[in-house]
């Protein structure tokens, strides 16, 4: 099977995606937080360094369940840009803007 080369939307994406896992991380050390999460430590080096710029989702739930972030939070921090806005002035937020 061939993969597709990403958009450059999505390498964006997946390096708003690890910043975000980095960052709800904090102090925790990869090692426990993989561990916890069940994956390997490699794995989420990856994801945060942005090497994996679209995890599977099985791997991104259990990242977000061990961090204690919701896979709504996770989209609506990741799906666009902060400096794109509808319209209105309103955020677009990945799902639909409210």
């Amino acid at each position: 099977m061939v993969r597709l080369p990403l958009t450059q939307e999505e390498v964006e994406r997946g390096e708003r995606l690890g910043a975000l896992l980095r960052r709800a991380r904090g102090e925790r050390s990869m090692l426990d937080v993989a561990l916890s999460a069940g994956i390997s430590p490699e794995t989420l080096r990856k994801i945060e360094s942005g090497r994996v710029a679209t995890p599977a989702f099985p791997t991104v739930a259990a990242i977000a369940v061990e961090l204690g972030l919701s896979l709504d939070e996770i989209w609506q921090r990741i799906g666009r840009p902060e400096d794109e806005r509808l319209p209105s002035g309103r955020e677009l937020t990945g799902v639909a803007a409210r």
